[in-house]
């Protein structure tokens, strides 16, 4: 299971939501080796009075939060956040300084999906990758 939640000011994250959809989804395709039918995503599009940030950042700040069973080694972990910020750097001329991604793992246990606690799913795909 992975979820993803981005936050972003509302001027700027409506015009590439979707294109940014698409790219975090298939880099966790390519990377995590998720199925392709598991898109979980949040965009939460906020007014600059509820969005704080350092002044060193722009108006195209965003921040990736990314909730995931645990059990991902280091190296995939560390390989997602690469091709995250090359991707968006990329495909949406966001600087790498605009972007801050954090993982969150949980346990399978503290999951409850389809009526079922997490360690007690059936999966189909790998989670140690």
């Amino acid at each position: 299971m992975v979820q993803v939640k981005v936050y972003g000011l509302v001027d700027q994250l409506n015009p590439i939501k979707s294109k940014l959809s698409n790219l975090i989804h298939t880099s966790m395709i390519e990377v995590l080796q998720i199925s392709q039918e598991k898109r979980f995503q949040r965009f939460i599009s906020l007014d600059k009075s509820d969005f704080y940030y350092p002044t060193d950042r722009s108006q195209n700040y965003l921040i990736i939060e990314i909730s995931m069973f645990d059990g991902r080694s280091v190296e995939t972990k560390k390989q997602l956040i690469r091709r995250l910020f090359q991707q968006i750097n990329e495909q949406l001329q966001i600087s790498v300084d605009d972007i801050e991604i954090t993982i969150f793992e949980i346990p399978k246990s503290n999951w409850g999906i389809r009526g079922l606690p997490g360690d007690e799913l059936a999966l189909n795909y790998k989670v140690q990758v």
